[in-house]
């Protein structure tokens, strides 16, 4: 009696295993499994545990003392962006309360904080990392609410 009741057991179990598996394609699976990531992925800035502000994989965000908040321009270009690069902007993305969108002198769009264009620094290598806060004698602050 035991032996069929495991028996059934094993029978169920695989049963149900068979129900997880799909018949397409891994490349498709895989394109579908990387197209809802992309879509869940924000494409705002975010606020992490200790109040800085991040981009959409988790990177410290920075603002620039040169830029003049509301203008709706970067005062870093060139080298200078180059070094602290934008924050940017998804196609079908819109302002949303305090984050707005400015357009650089290259065309391209950025992240804005209450009017303060957003910025990563280049030597940031992960999440967490606050490498470019208080450099270029303080011009450069980590983004905070």
């Amino acid at each position: 009696m035991k032996l069929v009741h495991t028996l059934s057991i094993l029978a169920t179990a695989a049963a149900l295993a068979a129900c997880g598996s799909t018949s397409a394609p891994k490349e498709k699976a895989g394109a579908a499994s990387s197209a809802a990531t992309a879509a869940a992925a924000p494409s705002t800035p975010t606020q992490a545990a200790d109040g800085t502000l991040i981009g959409p994989k988790g990177m410290t965000l920075y603002t620039f003392a040169k830029d003049v908040a509301g203008s709706g321009a970067s005062a870093c270009n060139g080298t200078c962006a180059a070094n602290w690069p934008p924050l940017p902007v998804a196609p079908a993305a819109q302002p949303l309360g305090d984050y707005t969108i400015i357009t650089r002198a290259d065309g391209t769009r950025q992240w804005a904080y209450k009017g303060m264009p957003l910025y990563y620094f280049a030597k940031d290598a992960q999440p967490g990392d606050k490498l470019g806060d208080g450099l270029l004698g303080g011009a450069w602050k980590v983004a905070k609410p």
